[in-house]
């Protein structure tokens, strides 16, 4: 029992010194086989009492003296007394225990457990002068695992990038977007990193989704829906939705510039018409449109906002809903039918203007009387003559005419300023009346006398800046041409029997008329300069505003009560009676307070509060030739 108590705990003790020995192996090689003497533990000494007696004394010898022979495998069986040792005193081989010879017989043989092998690059020395160094294996022990499949999702914006690089010049081939507005477009998405304005995922995002429905309304503000329709794609299409995206930009910049007034040139109509038109860039459109919360709202507020506009566009809306069907009389074409002619087309005629049949086929004056009503409603000259251009819109349905008229009056209010100002100065050529507006509140109201159809008033806006008290006339060189070389080619006193003072300075020639009652521009005239040299003046023919057509000047606007309009622009410091003791002194400048907007307009339909439509004379034609414009634009 004794032994195999000694047996289990040299067990334990070997089966350590084992595992020591194994770590010892795997750090390093070539060590020579070691002895190692390890004392057993002391036993204690073994008492028993028993009461008060003394105890005996027993004496239990110690245990034999174990040695340790660790041997290498395939050593002589016989035990050693002693091992080899390496200079760390380890040892490597087969573990034994031989009790001493006066001892016990016991023998307890345990053998090393196998190990696995060793890779020898771990069990390498490094030379002595080198620092120690961990081998690093030539090939991964453990091959690595598989990595998953990593799959990145790209923004839309910068997934489309490419695309709108590419394809930008080709979603600009818009009719009538000026090469300009395109580079600006271009320069706009570069900006941007060419990421889209208005795509987001596979489809419109929000604020393009305000912008394409702005781009359908565009037919109740007057314009052509088809002129700015929205390209179709599918969300898969990358190419398609690249494209689309520049597209609309291109189509809103095209909208915001029609809706200042940009789909026609004043200037090419007549050398009367010009007005500044403030069409916007293309930066500026995107600009706004891109950093807006609702980009469809923006660009409708480039259509005008005036309130005479809105009226028109309010009467263009009833007018197609309560469109009827009113059958037109089909009129064949035919040579111009004037007062007294016989023709078959006569009672066609008449049945078109809602007049009762005639006994004979005469043009006759209730007939020409007619057709001229006719004439001035659909802006054309009111003469009574079935020209063709009559016949054309005798064959057109009553409302599409109408609806034709209304769009080209809008038109013309395109080329106001956004702006009118607070306080204003407005002539309606057609209508023969001037208005002041004062802090958004009508302050006067007169008739005017405007030029005659060969010397038409121009349209234009400008800033009134100054008013001149005992005017002198400097007569312009249209008139000067005109109506003085010749009088004065037939007699040299032409001028001066008029009260006219002429001045040459070399090969040119001036004729000026000094202030007096004679005078043509009368006490007072209203000065805002320009290139049509016009202004508004006083007369002394003011018989001449009793009349109801009052196209009889040269071109500038006579006023009927300037002092009136002078104590309104002027202010309260000059007062209707001081600048009326000025008149018969010399001339006076007085400068307006601040500069007085001024502008000159060509109203031939206007709508009032309740709806109701007012026509006037196509003076000068320019309605007409507004609205041929726009039907013939492709």
């Amino acid at each position: 029992m004794r032994l195999r108590r000694l047996a289990e705990s040299a067990s334990a003790a070997v089966l350590g010194l084992a595992l020591g020995v194994a770590t010892a192996l795997s750090q390093g090689a070539g060590n020579e086989a070691a002895t190692l003497d390890l004392p057993p533990p002391e036993a204690p000494a073994l008492r028993i009492l028993a009461g008060d007696a003394t105890p005996p004394q027993l004496d239990i010898p110690a245990p034999p003296e174990m040695v340790l022979d660790l041997r290498s495998p395939g050593a002589d069986d016989e035990p050693e007394l002693a091992a080899p040792h390496d200079a760390r005193g380890m040892t490597t081989g087969a573990i034994s225990v031989t009790p001493q010879p006066d001892g016990d017989d016991a023998f307890l043989g345990i053998t090393v457990p196998e190990l696995p092998p060793v890779d020898p690059s771990l069990l390498a020395r490094p030379a002595p002068e080198a620092e120690p160094q961990l081998a690093r294996p030539t090939e991964p022990l453990i091959a690595p695992p598989a990595l998953p499949e990593v799959v990145v999702t790209l923004p839309t914006g910068l997934e489309l990038s490419a695309r709108i690089a590419q394809r930008a010049e080709e979603a600009l081939s818009v009719p009538r977007l000026a090469q300009r507005e395109r580079a600006d477009i271009i320069a706009a998405y570069a900006a941007n990193e060419n990421r889209p304005f208005w795509i987001d995922g596979k489809g419109w995002s929000a604020a393009g989704k305000l912008l394409v429905a702005q781009l359908a309304r565009a037919g109740q503000d007057g314009l052509r829906p088809a002129d700015y329709a929205v390209p179709a794609f599918e969300a898969s299409d990358k190419d398609g939705l690249a494209e689309a995206d520049v597209r609309l930009s291109a189509l809103a910049v095209l909208y915001a510039r029609d809706a200042r007034g940009g789909r026609i040139d004043p200037r090419r109509l007549s050398k009367m018409l010009t007005p500044v038109l403030d069409l916007p860039s293309a930066t500026e459109v995107l600009s706004e449109l891109a950093g807006a919360t609702d980009p469809g709202a923006v660009l409708a507020a480039y259509n005008p906002q005036h309130e005479g506009y809105r009226r028109l566009k309010a009467k263009l809306a009833t007018l197609r809903t309560d469109k009827e069907d009113v059958p037109s009389v089909r009129i064949p074409a035919g040579p111009p039918l004037r007062l007294g002619m016989r023709d078959q087309r006569v009672p066609l005629v008449r049945a078109r203007l809602g007049l009762g049949a005639s006994e004979e086929p005469v043009f006759d004056r209730s007939t020409a009387t007619a057709l001229a009503e006719f004439q001035k409603q659909a802006g054309l000259r009111a003469d009574g003559v079935l020209s063709n251009q009559t016949l054309a819109a005798l064959g057109s349905p009553p409302a599409a005419r109408l609806e034709s008229d209304i769009v080209a009056q809008m038109e013309r209010w395109r080329w106001l300023p956004a702006d009118l100002g607070a306080s204003h100065v407005m002539v309606n050529v057609p209508e023969f009346r001037m208005r002041m507006v004062h802090d958004g509140k009508l302050v006067h109201d007169t008739r005017v006398i405007v030029g005659k159809p060969e010397s038409a008033t121009p349209i234009f806006s400008h800033k009134m800046e100054y008013v001149v008290v005992n005017p002198s006339w400097y007569v312009p060189p249209s008139i000067l041409k005109k109506e003085f070389l010749p009088g004065l080619k037939a007699d040299p006193d032409y001028a001066a029997k008029r009260g006219y003072i002429v001045t040459r300075r070399g090969n040119s020639i001036s004729v000026r008329q000094p202030p007096g009652e004679r005078n043509a521009l009368g006490w007072i005239k209203f000065m805002f300069p320009n290139d049509h040299a016009v202004y508004l003046h006083d007369t002394p023919n003011r018989r001449l505003f009793a009349g109801n057509k009052r196209a009889l000047s040269h071109g500038c606007v006579r006023v009927e009560n300037p002092f009136a309009l002078a104590d309104l622009v002027l202010g309260p410091e000059w007062t209707h009676d001081r600048l009326k003791r000025l008149i018969g002194s010399g001339e006076r400048t007085i400068r307006l307070p601040q500069p007085l907007p001024i502008h000159l307009v060509y109203n031939t339909l206007v709508v009032n509060e309740a709806g109701a439509i007012t026509t006037y004379d196509d003076l000068y034609g320019f309605h007409r030739l507004v609205r041929t414009a726009l039907e013939r634009l492709s």
